[in-house]
């Protein structure tokens, strides 16, 4: 899809008097997707989950590309305290059930904002993995959220491109060789082949909820 595209898209939603929001992990490839959107409309909420486990980088990197871009950043934190988040032998959950970790600290503290907003925006890629490639532009959403990927067929190479054209950021990690970043315990350097690779290594798992959980099958 085209940035002209994407901003009919966001135009025709507000038109239509939607309530919009966009999630956003603030990783190297979110950034296209953030810089158009405030070209668009400064006003769209862009809500980041703050798991708590998040590398410092991240922290450092979400405030950096919010002043460079007067993004109207919205902090989302889980319900749950980590003291509550244990199993019956006392293990934190990311080491004894990342599934159920991952449900209290990124999925469920979205549900809450999913009821209060028409579309949600973000920003997945259908080359990502096996998931996403049969997704949809728009989807139907939980909690009669709308789900719009307006980067979904874009790739490695327009991402950046699109970041050398703008001059944009890179976030600081991936120089030492961390493409795809989440939570600290859970990520590690990638696969040069596969730039996922290095999330939830060694297990069967490639999505942490949000675009499992929170669509409508």
């Amino acid at each position: 899809m085209t940035v002209e595209n994407i901003k009919k898209y966001i135009e025709n939603y507000k038109k239509e008097g939607l309530k919009i929001f966009i999630t956003s992990s603030f990783q190297t490839h979110s950034i296209p997707l953030l810089h158009i959107i405030s070209e668009i409309d400064k006003h769209i909420p862009v809500m980041f989950i703050n798991t708590g486990y998040l590398f410092p980088e991240t922290l450092q990197f979400r405030d950096h590309v919010t002043e460079l871009l007067d993004l109207n950043l919205v902090n989302v934190s889980p319900k749950v305290s980590k003291i509550n988040q244990k199993d019956c032998n006392g293990n934190l959950l990311f080491a004894s059930d990342p599934d159920h970790c991952c449900y209290l600290n990124k999925t469920q503290p979205l549900e809450t904002v999913l009821a209060d907003y028409d579309v949600w925006i973000n920003g997945i890629r259908a080359d990502q993995n096996e998931n996403r490639k049969n997704m949809k532009i728009e989807e139907d959403g939980a909690f009669n959220c709308k789900r719009f990927h307006p980067i979904l067929d874009w790739n490695n190479k327009m991402i950046f491109d699109y970041i050398k054209k703008y001059n944009l950021p890179k976030h600081p990690l991936e120089e030492k060789g961390y493409l795809s970043i989440g939570c600290e315990p859970c990520t590690q350097k990638i696969d040069l082949n596969n730039d996922r690779s290095g999330r939830w290594a060694g297990l069967n798992k490639t999505e942490c909820g949000l675009h499992t959980d929170l669509i409508n099958k």
